[in-house]
């Protein structure tokens, strides 16, 4: 939900900015105050909606933190005025809900919204066959690697998939892996083995179980430790020196710390990315 909320003066920011990152399973949403992040949200993302019911998910974070502001001053209306951002940039990468997301942030913002895709300025040296094939959450999270932490760096995005990002010393992106993500790992296993239940996706006391429920979080968790442990590994060998790794995304923090490789968790990653996108793509 909500981070540390500052106070917003006047009716509108001038440098307001929401971000929209709409993921197959969930969507994040940050509100920036020039170049700070000063609140996140997160929605499930449904299989389809209207730019209606998509606009209803931006005035409920808003007014989420309308009212914290306003609680206890007696005007709620004047603080949700306040928290009413002047632009929006959005990353989606489910495309039957790209022009629903980008008219919701219209109606919500009163001007057009800058939507991720082919032909905007990234500032990223893309070593890619096809560019145009690199996902919007992808070229957020590169956007963001670049201006943060450049070259050479690996970045790991924790996801419906697990994405790797590679820049090398020029910080170039190279290329990367795509893979699928835990969570989708565990529902494939027990939706394909009858028997098997559905886990709560946390690392397990030890890797050999002692319970069915233990044994598939050890699978399923562990598996997906050792995975990223040896394909950072590979990464590693293939581009010729060591780089350090950043993980983003559902559960940066714990995987991070899992992991056997030492890894920084960066969870807003993807959102300054956006941010960064929208400062280079601006109409001043």
């Amino acid at each position: 939900m909500g981070t540390d909320v500052r106070e917003a003066a006047g009716d509108k920011w001038a440098d307001g900015l929401l971000a929209v990152d709409v993921g197959n399973t969930v969507t994040r949403l940050g509100l920036f105050d020039g170049g700070e992040l000063v609140a996140t949200w997160e929605a499930t993302t449904p299989e389809r909606c209207t730019s209606d019911e998509a606009r209803l998910v931006v005035t409920g974070f808003l007014d989420a933190l309308a009212r914290r502001k306003g609680a206890g001053e007696g005007d709620a209306a004047a603080a949700t005025a306040a928290f009413r951002p002047a632009g929006s940039i959005l990353s989606c990468v489910v495309p039957d809900l790209v022009d629903v997301w980008a008219r919701a942030l219209h109606a919500e913002c009163g001007r057009r919204t800058l939507v991720v895709g082919p032909g905007l300025k990234t500032g990223i040296r893309m070593r890619y066959r096809d560019p145009a094939e690199v996902g919007p959450d992808r070229v957020a999270d590169l956007a963001a690697a670049l201006a943060d932490y450049g070259g050479p760096l690996v970045v790991v995005d924790l996801g419906t998939t697990t994405n790797f990002e590679v820049l090398d010393a020029e910080g170039t992106f190279v290329g990367g892996i795509i893979a699928p993500g835990l969570a989708l790992g565990a529902k494939a296993l027990a939706q394909a083995a009858a028997r098997l239940p559905r886990v709560e996706l946390k690392a397990p006391a030890s890797v050999i179980g002692t319970s069915t429920r233990e044994a598939m979080q050890a699978g399923v968790v562990m598996g997906e430790v050792a995975r990223i442990d040896g394909l950072v590994d590979l990464v590693l060998s293939e581009l010729g020196c060591e780089a350090p790794v950043v993980v983003t995304g559902a559960d940066a923090t714990a995987m991070a710390a899992l992991l056997r490789h030492e890894a920084r968790a960066d969870d807003t990653l993807t959102l300054r990315g956006l941010r960064r996108l929208y400062e280079l793509n601006r109409r001043r």
